[in-house]
């Protein structure tokens, strides 16, 4: 077939009409791209022809990368057309998809990372799997170019060798996917996962093992809950430094908030530039819960920060969360970021652009190849100091502010607008919390506003939620993960509220996921429903990676459920969940702190309290806030008031009924282990048990 027969420079490709920036990125590359689907693989079946399958998503660079070197380029197209039917599939729209191939290419190479890139016979069975390929051979890594003209050769030639090796690696991928080793989940857990991650701390730089460093902000909530089980102050110190490394660093974005996908160095300085949205939600979680530990304002800032820049930059126009914005923007990788000494000189003037050079390390972190530091490109970060002691810091807020205004001048990266159920669910989670610890009922609003849109717009009318909305499109059955960070949010979103809808929502989506992803026999969550498509294998997930595993968060949740509602059946299917796992979570630990945040609650002590009063009075809002200002993170709370009608939370929860309002005052019932005290209408009899100091002393 001629080049000209097989590559349409100018004409779109089968990715068209598809909602996904990502496959939008690339619908008019020559390569013949399809989305994935029965098209593709019926095509690839009728043609017998490998299919070429290419993951990645809108925001990564590397993606670009592989894209203007090999995709635009009509000689690699005419390989692809004629040798291959190629499939494009965004990992943030399919990731069931994504993890199966993901696995396949860390079974094959021992690594992963996207652009992901895998060559499959056409019933999706892989026979290789790699990551970014060069256009051509260069650097010991292998061109794109030549892989594809030696699968062609091996395909005509040695296709049973192909066949047969597929079949391997996808009968292994079937066996690490079942049902994991059981055990027995206790504080044994809880300790070694401590110990493991002391010993792979970073005590000059915070973090966790050497370069790039992800935040993995699950490990700091662990940490915080260790030391509040323990006492253990090493393991404070251990968030503390690592969260204070990252506000230093180049990973935080000084000027606009938020943080970037993760630092290529040890010291947190130079960063991958794209910001995620579930990067932004966890690391609130970890910056609102260390605040709540340690009460340092530091922290309380770089939350609200977290807050501003969501809310600002990656809120939707219908109020809910959009996923990511891009690390490239015209000038490359970064440029949005970077300064130059003459940059801060020319908005600051001669008085504060020194200052500003001096306090944001523009003379000692250059990024750039210039000779000249005076026009080399830098990356912000605090050089040297406490990042939250500043000898004028009326002075810096006014430098960053000026900064900030310069820089929207710049052409900005893109951001991919695609609205995700789970990244949602954990915006609106981290929200909530946030909204309860600093006593701000604004970002409680944006949480309901963004959970009402995703109940609005994201829930199937039989039932049941989808993954994705996108120019004006829901789709894509969701997966486990929606649930379970849905399912938190909503759990969240009642104990800041207080209002048993969004606690009836929370169990609603809780019997979905019950009913459709359980693995009843072996135990946990499939990451997809069986309502869904088949894949080469089913998995179920524990892992706690970048994001909570489904699993992880939905052990939480059922504690929570527990806790909340009373009902014992709660506390049976989490210690099950909890047991199921404990064997392959004991060979290491660390690489599941959500799971052992869940674990943690999971075996106390948990105190349950109700608050009962007559309509909104002083003593409870004290109570509540006395409960909402301290770090008591296995602690759940009902606030019921006499004037409202009851039936709803009794209906939940139909052990409140009974808790009532004594004599007149506001009272308090406190349990624990399950043993209750009595009903107390004093606030120091709580502030005792839950051992919260008195500021007034």
């Amino acid at each position: 077939m001629s080049q000209k027969a097989s590559v349409n420079q100018n004409q779109p490709n089968h990715l068209i009409s598809e909602k996904s920036p990502y496959l939008q990125q690339h619908s008019h590359n020559p390569v013949d791209w399809f989305p994935w689907g029965e098209d593709a693989f019926r095509r690839a079946a009728e043609e017998q022809k490998p299919v070429f399958l290419s993951i990645g998503y809108a925001t990564c660079h590397w993606c670009h990368v592989m894209a203007h070197e090999s995709f635009e380029d009509p000689g690699i197209a005419m390989l692809l057309n004629t040798g291959f039917i190629a499939v494009k599939v965004d990992r943030e729209e399919r990731p069931d998809i994504d993890s199966v191939y993901m696995t396949a290419c860390q079974q094959l190479t021992g690594q992963g990372g996207w652009p992901l890139t895998i060559i499959m016979t056409p019933d999706k069975k892989p026979f290789f799997a790699g990551t970014y390929l060069p256009r051509t051979t260069r650097a010991g890594m292998t061109g794109l170019s030549e892989l594809l003209e030696k699968v062609t050769r091996l395909w005509e030639d040695q296709r049973d060798t192909l066949v047969t090796a597929a079949e391997h690696l996808t009968a292994h991928l079937a066996e690490i996917s079942g049902s994991p080793t059981g055990g027995t989940a206790d504080q044994s857990l809880l300790h070694s996962g401590y110990e493991e991650l002391a010993s792979s701390f970073d005590p000059v730089n915070g973090g966790f093992g050497r370069a790039p460093k992800f935040p993995v902000p699950s490990k700091i909530l662990f940490l915080l809950r260790y030391w509040k089980r323990t006492g253990s102050d090493q393991a404070l110190h251990m968030a503390e430094q690592t969260l204070e490394a990252m506000i230093k660093g180049g990973i935080h974005d000084h000027l606009g908030g938020g943080f970037h996908r993760y630092s290529t160095d040890a010291g947190w300085r130079v960063p991958h530039f794209e910001k995620m949205l579930y990067d932004q939600a966890l690391l609130l979680m970890a910056f609102t819960e260390a605040w709540l530990a340690a009460k340092k304002p530091l922290y309380k800032n770089t939350a609200e920060e977290i807050i501003k820049y969501v809310t600002r930059d990656l809120s939707s126009p219908e109020g809910a969360f959009i996923s990511a914005e891009d690390a490239d923007s015209a000038g490359g990788e970064g440029a949005f970021y970077l300064w130059t000494y003459r940059e801060l000189l020319d908005v600051l003037g001669p008085r504060d652009g020194p200052v500003a050079a001096a306090f944001f390390g523009v003379e000692a972190g250059r990024t750039g190849n210039s000779a000249d530091p005076v026009a080399a490109p830098y990356i912000l970060y605090l050089c040297t100091g406490n990042p939250g002691h500043q000898e004028d810091p009326a002075r810096i807020e006014s430098i960053r502010k000026r900064l900030m205004a310069r820089r929207e001048k710049r052409p900005r990266p893109q951001r991919d607008g695609k609205i995700l159920s789970d990244w949602n669910g954990l915006m609106i989670a981290a929200l909530a919390t946030s909204s309860r610890a600093f006593g701000n009922t604004e970002y409680c609003q944006a949480a309901e506003t963004a959970m009402r849109f995703i109940l609005d717009r994201l829930q199937r009318e039989e039932g049941g939620l989808l993954h994705r909305y996108c120019g004006g499109e829901a789709a894509v059955p969701a997966f486990a993960d929606d649930y379970a960070f849905v399912i938190r949010a909503l759990i969240e979103l009642y104990e800041t509220t207080f209002d048993p809808a969004w606690l009836k929502e929370a169990l609603i989506l809780n019997r979905f996921i019950g009913r459709h992803f359980s693995d009843v026999p072996g135990g946990g969550y499939f990451t997809t429903s069986d309502e869904g498509e088949t894949l080469i294998t089913r998995k179920k997930e524990i892992y706690d990676g970048a994001l909570p595993s489904c699993n992880s968060m939905m052990l939480g949740n059922l504690v929570l459920f527990y806790h909340l509602t009373g009902d014992p059946v709660f506390e049976e299917q989490a210690s099950r969940l909890a047991d199921g796992f404990a064997g392959i979570v004991r060979i290491s630990p660390s690489a599941y702190s959500a799971y052992l945040c869940g674990l943690d609650h999971l075996l106390g002590p948990s105190p349950d309290v109700v608050i009962a009063s007559e309509g909104s009075d002083p003593v409870a809002r004290e109570m509540i806030r006395m409960i909402h200002d301290t770090y008591l993170p296995s602690v759940t709370l009902h606030y019921r008031q006499s004037r409202q009608i009851p039936s709803a939370l009794e209906e939940l929860a139909p052990f409140t009924r009974a808790m009532t309002v004594q004599d007149g005052k506001t009272t308090a019932y406190i349990c624990s282990g399950r043993t209750c005290l009595a009903p107390s209408t004093n606030v120091e009899t709580l502030r005792d048990f839950l051992g919260v100091p008195d500021k007034k002393r």
